[in-house]
Order: structure tokens, then sequence, then C-alpha cells
């Protein structure tokens, strides 16, 4: 049975963009970029919201002779991986492996997750917020960079509460400090 993951960059006060919509605070070390690869390489299906889908696509149209060794990488596990965007407002996905829904069904996603031979992992904060408020996230992956935002886009949704299991911790050399945890 594969697992529905939810894993994002974050600052320390749980904000994954400023106010502006800026992420430049968590460009991950390459030591970092390499477990991130690792890791996705265990994803069949990405669940994307509209606004992480428009800036995750552009691993499709990179010029691999132009990436570092583990961004090349990181590009090839991307364009293999399938793609779901939840957008009421794109007109078609415009990448290959790529499909559009209009509405995120909590209960299609778990028997999605539940029967797919690969993980499956929910991106964008919206989107997650979804599965988390409906409880079907099976692992939570917060990697955590040494910056305060005060304010921005939230990592983690109000109104959820849930427990959790610490499963895994690992200090990067940039700082970062990836927390997984597991569904109690």
């Amino acid at each position: 049975m594969a697992a529905l993951l939810y894993s994002t960059n974050c600052s320390l006060d749980g904000y994954i963009t400023d106010e502006q919509g800026s992420f430049d605070f968590s460009e991950p070390s390459p030591d970092q970029h390499q477990f991130i690869n690792d890791r996705m390489r265990t994803v069949g299906t990405h669940l994307y919201g509209r606004r992480l889908y428009e800036v995750m696509r552009v691993w499709e149209d990179f010029d691999p002779t132009e990436l570092s060794p583990v961004e090349a990488d990181f590009q090839e596990i991307w364009r293999a991986t399938d793609k779901i965007v939840y957008s009421a407002t794109l007109d078609e996905a415009s990448t290959p492996r790529t499909t559009l829904e209009r509405s995120f069904d909590a209960q299609a996603v778990r028997e999605f997750a539940r029967t797919a031979e690969a993980d499956v992992l929910v991106g964008g904060a919206m989107l997650a917020a979804e599965a988390l408020r409906a409880g079907i996230v099976d692992e939570l992956s917060l990697y955590v960079a040494p910056c305060l935002l005060g304010g921005g886009a939230k990592a983690l949704p109000d109104g959820v509460r849930q427990q959790l299991r610490l499963f895994d911790t690992r200090r990067f050399d940039n700082g970062v400090v990836v927390v997984t945890y597991l569904r109690a």
C-alpha cells in the first residue's frame, strides 16, 4: 500500500512563502537536494494545486546540461512522475504525464493512494490543507529553514488537530532540519 505524503519547505515560524509570495529562503543545499531526490524516487504521482504546479512546471523546460548533477537528477525524477493538478481556473495542463481535475475529492484521493503502486505526494498549501483536514495524510515532512518570515502562506492549516508520531529527523549543512511525522 502506498502512502499519501505532504512535504514542504517552511520557515521556523511556519510559512512556505513570505508576504510577497517569495520562497527564496528555501533553496536547498546540495545535500538537502539529494535527500529530497532520494525521497521523491518513491513517489509515483504528485497532486498539485494550481500555484505550485505553475512553479514546478519549469522543471519540464530546463536544459539539463545547464543544471547541476543533483538538479538534473531531480528534473528526471519530476518528468517521470505522473501529476494531477486540481484547478478550477486552468484551461489545460501544459506538461506531459499531467491530468487536470476541477475539484479535490478527499475520499477519491484516499482510495487512489490506497491502491497506488507508489507513494502519492500532495503539494501546495491549500490542497494539502484539504487533505490534512480530511485526515488522509499518512506522512508529513517539514523542511524547516533557519529563518523567520513573520507572515505569508502557512505550511499547515488552522483548525486541524491530529496526533502524529515522530518518524525521523535530519539536519543539513545549510541549517535546515527535516522533521517527518507519521499519522498516529
